[in-house]
């Protein structure tokens, strides 16, 4: 297949590259110009690499008009959510309008092209679309474990323009007939993560406060003990690592079992955001130096805190599916390549 992934040099599209090559697939990747790239250095001779703005209409047409891929997993995103209550507008619009702008050029190269005579094949791709467990903000714990069928209450501009992309997709289904596929994934990462999330955000602390203690200091400048900031450690979480992530999008852009469906996506450990800071720290050698301390400004005004899915209908539909990197082992991960990027 040829698969274009947008968003390559982020996390999830990465690993998803990674998984595609290996099993034989051609990946074209889109990329913005002022792109990270180190998630994708190692693998970039083996991808079509296309720089694309999901804002600007004709150039995401003419990249599907020009490769007119088998499938295509749209992963792109102004995914980081405390940037988006700085940045609304771009969150939205990136989010929510880049996608139907990517939903509208796959229609009108699907149509002119099947309309045309001498046509070489027919171009009608499967499309993935990656909304969020976000969509679905504050739930009460009357309807925990979150189900496909919860209503939408977005709390925040991220989420706002997920919701937009979701139904977008859905209603492009329904109305044009393009082959969409929905997922909301719960909460996943991996050691690739660029973005501030709280996990990051921890690892990178402490990776620094490793790297300060190794320091030949003089005895009155010595270090007692580290500060570590943080939010609010109360919020609950469903965690994967995103290498087992990518593992169920290949199995819907491989094997789709039916086109419009959407679909939660999660793992099976669920933990507090201070249970898992607890567990990061326990494995450093300075634990017993780092202390904890809420920074109000990491706190959100409306925070989403019970994050747990219901993911029977994706396992119905795809029992092949297995969670094979432990949360443990996915933190360990984590904290190795941030030591890794302080030294």
């Amino acid at each position: 297949m040829r698969v274009i992934l947008t968003g390559i040099c982020g996390m999830v599209a990465s690993h998803l590259a990674d998984l595609l090559i290996e099993k034989g697939h051609e990946v074209i990747g889109t990329y913005r110009w002022q792109e990270d790239m180190s998630n994708i250095n190692h693998i970039k001779d083996k991808i079509t690499m296309v720089p694309m703005n999901l804002n600007d209409f004709s150039n995401v047409f003419s990249v599907i008009d020009k490769y007119k891929p088998d499938a295509i997993s749209h992963l792109a995103a102004e995914s980081y959510v405390s940037d988006s209550f700085s940045f609304p507008h771009e969150a939205i619009s990136v989010n929510g309008l880049g996608t139907l702008n990517l939903l509208e050029a796959i229609r009108i190269v699907r149509d002119t092209n099947n309309n045309c005579s001498d046509r070489l094949s027919e171009f009608d791709p499967i499309i993935h679309i990656c909304s969020s467990s976000e969509v679905y903000g504050l739930v009460k714990q009357e309807d925990i474990p979150i189900t496909e069928n919860q209503k939408f209450s977005p709390a925040n501009p991220y989420a706002c323009g997920k919701v937009l992309a979701d139904v977008l997709a859905q209603m492009y289904y329904t109305n044009y007939g393009l082959k969409t596929i929905r997922t909301r994934m719960f909460t996943h990462f991996s050691y690739r993560r660029k973005m501030k999330s709280a996990e990051v955000n921890f690892a990178e602390q402490i990776a620094e406060f490793e790297r300060l203690d190794n320091l030949e200091t003089s005895p009155e400048c010595y270090i007692n003990y580290f500060t570590l900031k943080h939010g609010n450690l109360d919020s609950i979480r469903t965690w994967a690592d995103a290498r087992d992530a990518v593992k169920a999008y290949y199995l819907i852009l491989t094997q789709p079992i039916k086109f419009g469906e959407v679909y939660n996506i999660g793992g099976n450990t669920i933990k507090t955001i201070g249970e898992m800071l607890d567990y990061i720290i326990s494995l450093s050698p300075i634990k017993n130096k780092i202390k904890k301390q809420q920074d109000p400004k990491l706190m959100r005004k409306y925070d989403v805190t019970l994050q747990i899915p219901d993911c029977f209908k994706f396992r119905s539909d795809y029992p092949e599916w297995k969670l094979e990197i432990s949360f443990e082992q996915s933190i360990k991960d984590l904290l190795e390549e941030k030591r890794k990027c302080i030294n």
